[in-house]
């Protein structure tokens, strides 16, 4: 196709990968962002082969790594705190680690960065409210009164997706799975030089960031979803905590700044249907959101990017390129979407007791395989 002119709506991961994807192509590239501040949780986030492999091939490998900290396995413990394994990754991309740790601030300033290195331009505290598209592009009627007309718009804008309700207003909202996560920063032990997830109807997990920081994530049961006030956050993830192993335990002491605390319901989606109506796309948590338990949400969003960038080299038609994209895309993503939801209905008891080590290691199998 000629060089088309393209919107992405929201500057999140999924969004800023694209930017970078479709910039490198040749395309130009606009990208808006709701929040006027480009602000991301202060906490980390596990990526595995498939995101370095991903990395590699947007060119951004070394910045990448140089702002994360690489890892080869996955430590798993029981309960007690006994370890009773510990899962080989494979590395896809020679001289590199199989896994990055890394804090979330550190990505969003490595993919903003390389975005608008690849041209792409950013507008900050800006939605697109209206999308009117006909058989040439689309004209975008912005939230600050401007208006533009694009080749195609790309909906990057996560699991509450404006663009998605836009474009099926019948499609199923996200499911509150029974779940919560919370998040917290930790200087870093020396041995947390891997992921240590421990297994349980709490779940918790100790990832290393870098040379100095580590973080802990913990899946706990919310029946009803309820909204903790912020107030008095911190003393709640620590009563979460109470009865763990005492590596955990002894942790938990530390956890005293309520604004620390990052608390999250977890919420699944996957759009079954088309994943685009005409000219407008849809990738990332916009149609597929998982729970974090195999740590693949951010990683499925990179994959897409890349994935419909060439695509749309490849073919004849926006409308070609985007039932391409999905066609490439969709088993990968329900696999990983289904796959966390067993760990996270293993962890409530609504599944039977699952081998987490078995399922790591299936995780690993089936990502290591080409986009």
């Amino acid at each position: 196709m000629k060089q088309l002119r393209i919107l992405v709506i929201g500057g999140g991961i999924g969004g800023l990968t694209a930017a970078i994807a479709l910039g490198a192509r040749g395309f130009a590239v606009d990208v808006i962002e709701r929040d006027p501040d480009w602000s991301v949780y202060g906490v980390g986030i596990i990526q595995q082969s498939n995101v370095v492999r991903a990395m590699a091939q947007l060119g951004l490998l070394d910045d990448y790594l140089g702002a994360g900290f690489g890892f080869d396995f996955v430590e798993i413990y029981a309960p007690s705190g006994d370890r009773i394994a510990r899962v080989p990754s494979p590395r896809l991309v020679k001289g590199c680690p199989a896994n990055v740790g890394i804090a979330r601030p550190a990505l969003h300033k490595v993919l903003g960065e390389r975005a608008k290195m690849a041209g792409a331009t950013v507008r900050l505290g800006v939605t697109a409210p209206r999308l009117d598209q006909d058989e040439s592009g689309v004209t975008v009627s912005f939230s600050d009164g401007s208006e533009a007309r694009y080749d195609m718009v790309v909906g990057a804008d996560g699991i509450y997706s404006d663009t998605r309700a836009m474009l099926f207003p019948d499609a199923p909202r996200p499911q509150f799975t029974g779940q919560s996560v919370w998040r917290h920063n930790f200087p870093r032990a020396p041995d947390i030089d891997g992921l240590h997830a421990y297994e349980g109807r709490i779940g918790v997990g100790l990832v290393p960031l870098s040379e100095a920081q580590m973080y802990m994530y913990v899946t706990t049961p919310e029946p009803g979803n309820p909204r903790y006030p912020r107030d008095g956050l911190a003393a709640a993830m620590r009563g979460k905590l109470a009865g763990m192993p005492p590596r955990i335990a002894a942790l938990s002491a530390d956890i005293t700044d309520d604004d620390g605390v990052i608390y999250k319901p977890l919420e699944t989606l996957m759009l079954g249907g088309p994943w685009h109506r005409g000219r407008v796309v849809l990738l990332g948590d916009a149609v597929h959101a998982s729970t974090p338990h195999l740590g693949q949400g951010a990683g499925m969003a990179i994959e897409d990017a890349i994935v419909l960038a060439d695509e749309l080299t490849r073919a004849a038609s926006p409308d070609e390129a985007f039932q391409a994209y999905r066609a490439r895309r969709f088993e990968r993503c329900e696999y990983i979407v289904s796959a966390s939801r067993g760990v996270c209905d293993s962890q409530l008891g609504k599944a039977p007791p699952i081998d987490y080590a078995a399922v790591t290691r299936g995780m690993f199998e089936t990502l290591a395989r080409p986009i």
